[in-house]
C-alpha cells in the first residue's frame, strides 16, 4: 500500500478473560465516503431490540458476535421501530413541494444511518465467523475484488486525517478481525449479486441486462422501449454512428446496436460501470458494434445520433449507486445540452431521455429545461411520452405518490437550429 493512504477502521474495547481491556480494531468495509463508526460495542444474542435500537440511534454501531439469523431478526425489529417512530410524527405538509421531498430525502438518510449501525465481522476471504452464517465470498469479491487484493490497498472511503487516531493508539491495537461490514450494506452487496447472477429482462432488447454492485440497473425498461420505437435520423443513412453519454450498463448501447447502428461509442467515467458495460455487450454479442471509452461525457468528433439518459432528479446522492439517479445541479443534464451542438452532424440529432419528476417535484420548471435547450442552439423537433410502469407509480402510501403518479419519461429529439 502507498504510504500516503490509509485503509479506515473501526475499533472498539473488549475485556479479556482476565479482566483486561483490550482496544481492538478491523477494517471498515463500506462504499460510502465517510469513515467507518467512531463509537463501536460488541453485542451478542443477549442484546434487546429496544436497547439496540437506543444505541444505535445515540451514534453508537453494534459489532455483532452472536447468531447470524439473529442479527438479521434484530435488524428487522430495529427498522419496524424506526418506521413506528417516524409513523406517530404529524406529517408535515408544505405548500413547496421541493420541501417535502427534501423532508423524504432527510427521513430517508436518519433511517439509513441508524441502521446502518449494526455491524457484522468478516474473516479472510469475506467468511462470516458467526453462527448459521451464508457463505457471501462471491458477491464480497464481485463488489470489492479479491480480499487479498482489496484488503491491501486503500479504499474510496478514506478516513479523514482528524478521525484517525494517533501512533500510540495504533500500537495498542490488536486486529482480531480482518473486516467489518455493515449488515445493511452486505444485505445491498448480497443482493446486487443476486440482480447480477439472474439478470434484467428487457422487453425492449429482447434479453437480459446483469447489472453489477454499484451500477444502477434498468429495472423501469419503459424508456428503453421509446429508444426502440423512435425513427432514427436520416443522417444514419450516411453515417453509422452514434454516441451513448453515460453508458451505465450498457443498456442503451446495445438497444443502438440492435437497431442496426454500425458503430456505437459509448463512454463512461466510472470503471464499474464500463466494467459492466462490457458484461453486457459481451452477452449480447455487440461487442463489434460497440466502442467502450473512459471519459466524462462526449468523445471526440462528432456523430449523427448522441443519447443520453442522465440521472433525473438535481439533488445530491447519498451513495455512489445513486449517481445514477441524482444529479446535484443538473449537471450532466446541462453538460449534455451545451456539448451536444458541437458533436452533431448535420442533420443529426441528439436524444434526451428524461423523466419529468424533477418538475413535479419543484425542483426544476419546464421553462427551465426549454432555455438550456434554446441557449445551447438547439431545437426540439419532436417528443415521444410514456407513463411510468413501476410499483411506486401505484402506490397511494409513497411519500412521494403526488409526483410519481403523474411523472412522464420522455424521449426528446433535438436538432441543431
Amino acid at each position: 500500500m502507498p504510504s500516503n493512504t490509509t485503509t479506515p477502521c473501526i475499533q472498539w474495547t473488549e475485556t479479556t478473560p482476565d479482566g483486561a481491556s483490550r482496544l481492538r480494531k478491523a477494517r471498515w468495509y463500506s462504499d460510502k465516503s465517510a469513515p467507518g463508526p467512531k463509537r463501536v460495542m460488541a453485542v451478542d444474542d443477549r442484546l434487546s431490540a429496544d436497547e439496540a435500537f437506543r444505541l444505535a440511534s445515540s451514534g453508537t454501531a453494534l459489532l455483532w458476535q452472536g447468531d447470524y439469523h439473529n442479527a438479521r431478526q434484530l435488524l428487522q425489529a430495529m427498522a419496524r421501530r424506526m418506521d413506528s417512530r417516524a409513523s406517530k410524527r404529524k406529517a408535515i405538509h408544505h405548500d413547496n413541494p421541493a420541501e417535502a421531498f427534501h423532508q423524504h430525502r432527510q427521513s430517508q438518510a436518519q433511517r439509513a444511518n441508524t441502521l446502518g449501525m449494526l455491524l457484522i465481522p468478516l474473516q479472510q476471504d469475506y467468511h462470516i465467523p458467526l453462527r448459521r452464517a451464508p457463505d457471501v465470498q462471491a458477491a464480497c469479491e464481485a463488489a470489492w475484488g479479491p480480499y487479498q487484493t482489496s484488503h491491501q490497498t486503500a479504499s474510496h472511503n478514506q478516513a479523514s486525517s482528524e478521525d484517525q487516531t494517533s501512533h500510540e493508539e495504533q500500537t495498542n491495537c490488536e486486529a482480531v478481525l480482518p473486516g467489518a461490514v455493515s449488515l445493511r450494506a452486505l444485505q445491498g452487496v448480497t443482493g446486487a449479486y443476486e440482480w447480477y447472477r439472474q439478470g434484467v429482462e428487457v422487453t425492449a432488447l429482447n434479453g437480459r441486462i446483469h447489472p453489477r454492485y454499484g451500477v444502477f440497473s434498468p429495472v423501469r425498461g419503459e424508456y428503453v422501449a421509446l429508444l426502440a420505437e423512435a425513427a432514427l435520423p436520416a443522417a444514419l443513412q450516411q453515417h453509422s454512428l452514434a454516441f451513448d453519454i453515460g453508458t451505465g450498463t450498457g443498456v442503451l448501447a446495445a438497444m443502438l446496436a440492435k437497431r442496426g447502428i454500425s458503430k456505437v461509442i459509448a463512454t463512461d467515467q466510472d470503471p464499474r460501470a464500463l466494467a459492466c458495460a462490457a458484461d453486457n455487450l459481451q452477452r449480447l454479442q455487440y461487442t463489434q458494434q460497440v466502442q467502450l471509452l473512459a471519459t466524462d461525457m462526449f468523445p471526440d468528433g462528432q456523430a449523427a445520433l448522441i443519447v443520453c439518459n442522465p440521472p433525473w432528479i438535481p439533488a445530491r446522492p447519498s451513495a455512489p449507486v445513486e449517481y445514477a439517479i441524482y444529479d446535484p445541479d443538473s449537471r450532466m443534464l446541462r453538460s449534455f445540452l451545451a456539448g451536444l451542438a458541437a458533436h452533431l452532424l448535420p442533420g443529426g440529432e441528439g436524444w434526451l431521455i428524461l423523466s419529468d419528476i424533477a418538475e413535479h417535484l419543484g425542483l426544476r420548471d419546464r421553462a427551465q429545461l426549454l432555455d438550456w435547450i434554446d441557449t445551447a442552439g438547439l431545437q426540439v423537433m419532436q417528443r415521444l411520452d410514456t407513463r411510468p410502469q413501476h410499483p411506486k407509480s401505484q402506490d397511494h402510501d409513497d411519500p412521494l405518490h403526488q409526483a410519481r403518479s403523474r411523472e412522464l419519461t420522455s424521449l426528446w429529439k433535438l436538432a441543431l437550429k
